[in-house]
């Protein structure tokens, strides 16, 4: 998709569409819908709908108006972005994408948006748009046969006559990479198991960077076992599929030419399970061809890696996706066994289908050897966080407080919803093993932060967050403004996240 952002009279642009937003400025009785930004030509042409009570302002309503008086365009859409005391970036970036989901099934392929007023100025504004048409954009139909291409070719974004273009024009291109990069962490979660093997995912990502100028490491079988990662192997060992360590590293370049400043080494670590039986401990066989998403923590992680490359902070990141299958045979693990993870911890095993966990011990400790300073690592991990927060909100631990005051920044930005979730030590003693160091399961009880602070284990003091992100990694229902399917969660947070360390937030 082309995106173009020009500084013009929106009813003075020809194009197929021109997109403009309403605001409900109403009491909840009555609604008081109002378009923005104020365009008295606009205004007129939509002075009927919005008289007649068609165009209300609700969010993510949408009203098309064909051959609009006074205006280049051929049609006009309004969309609804809800009360204007809840109007904010979030909103809007929903709103634009309702809209291009509502013109792809006619077939409209270009058209333009009226960048409206916003509390935290233009600039986001036209992020917003951007990156909610790209998030729009995708389908997960890949492999019908009948498959249309419904996809959008272009979208234009107006700007205020007397805007800065070059500042709008930086964000529109900041917001093409992140909502890229979030459909390329989508379209590697739609992959079926087959389709993406742990071999398979780990040659995509070495594709992307070679495209994307990151250096890349795989690593198989043997160096897995000669590096000690006893943990990671244990779920590895019972798929005849070889498993993949994946490293992908950024190094920032010289800048003014002067290198960038000593600042921290961010680590990325992605649970990549590309197909999850549960192992020994199978699970039901209802809803088993979604374990193929599995892998959607350590596709965040590639995905925000790309965008990295192009966002270019001055800061040193590392990326690692540990992947495999957990599969049951018989040279799988079995519960009662005790593997020992690679920072020597013993584990005893309680259950096979507690994988996740084990696969981010070693990952985790492996970044902090390669001297990453910060971490953070994403899984679709537990299902007891799905039962603790549904499907609205993933969940967030930390064992650093200034390390969680730069994701909180990061949601500001990203407007993804992540909810703190307490690591109590109550959590540790229910882990206690009698035979081993620490158990992979705590009972069914807390079972979100039981998997927290087995992880927590091995990243020690190194500050850390913690995305659970299993309910929130695949929708199971369409919305107006993104498809059914993977959904990229993660991926805008954790790359404002980076930033964050670069003074990006």
């Amino acid at each position: 998709m082309e995106t173009k952002l020009i500084a013009a009279n929106p009813a003075e642009t020809e194009t197929e569409c021109l997109v403009v937003f309403a605001l409900d400025h109403g009491s909840n009785k009555k609604p008081e819908p109002k378009l923005s930004p104020a365009n008295a030509t606009i205004e007129q042409a939509a002075a009927d709908l919005i008289s007649s009570g068609e165009v209300s302002g609700k969010a993510f309503e949408t009203v098309l108006l064909h051959r609009p008086q006074g205006l280049k365009a051929k049609r006009l859409l309004v969309v609804g972005c809800g009360k204007k005391k809840d109007y904010s970036h979030t909103e809007l970036r929903k709103a634009a994408g309702t809209a291009l989901r509502a013109l792809k099934p006619k077939l409209i392929q270009s058209c333009a948006f009226v960048v409206p007023e916003l509390p935290t100025g233009a600039e986001d504004a036209v992020r917003s748009i951007v990156e909610g048409a790209y998030v729009a954009d995708f389908d997960p139909d890949t492999y019908r046969t009948d498959r249309k291409d419904f996809s959008t070719k272009e979208i234009t974004v107006i700007a205020p006559q007397n805007s800065e273009v070059a500042k709008l024009q930086r964000a529109a291109e900041q917001a093409r990479i992140i909502g890229q990069s979030q459909n390329f962490t989508r379209e590697l979660v739609n992959e079926p198991s087959n389709r993406l093997t742990p071999t398979m995912l780990a040659d995509r990502a070495r594709q992307m960077c070679e495209s994307m100028g990151l250096k890349c490491e795989i690593m198989g079988p043997e160096k897995i076992k000669a590096m000690k990662m006893g943990a990671f192997w244990s779920v590895a060992q019972g798929s005849d599929e070889e498993p993949r360590l994946i490293v992908i590293r950024y190094e920032p370049g010289v800048t003014d030419g002067k290198p960038a400043p000593e600042k921290p080494v961010l680590g990325l670590v992605g649970k990549g399970i590309t197909f999850d039986t549960g192992g020994i401990s199978i699970k039901p066989a209802d809803g088993m061809e979604k374990m193929k998403y599995d892998m959607a923590g350590g596709a965040a992680m590639i995905g925000t890696m790309r965008a990295i490359a192009q966002l270019k902070p001055r800061i040193k990141v590392i990326g690692i996706v540990c992947a495999t299958e957990n599969m049951p045979s018989g040279k799988a693990q079995k519960p009662g066994d005790v593997q020992i993870a690679m920072s020597g911890k013993a584990i005893e095993i309680i259950n096979t289908d507690a994988e996740g966990r084990l696969v981010l011990a070693d990952g985790l400790h492996y970044a902090r050897t390669l001297g990453c300073t910060h971490l953070i690592d994403a899984a679709t991990l537990t299902g007891a966080c799905v039962v603790a927060l549904g499907h609205a909100n993933a969940g967030v631990f930390s064992n650093n407080e200034d390390a969680y005051q730069h994701f909180t920044r990061a949601l500001e930005r990203s407007g993804e919803k992540f909810w703190r979730m307490p690591l109590d030590q109550e959590y540790l003693d229910q882990i206690r093993s009698n035979i081993a160091d620490i158990m992979n399961t705590g009972g069914r009880w807390g079972g979100a932060s039981t998997a927290a602070v087995f992880l927590k284990e091995f990243v020690e003091d190194t500050p850390w967050i913690h995305l659970d992100i299993a309910g929130t990694a695949w929708i199971e229902d369409s919305k107006s403004w993104i498809a059914k399917g993977p959904s990229g969660i993660g991926v805008r947070s954790i790359i404002e996240w980076v930033r964050s360390y670069d003074g990006g937030v």
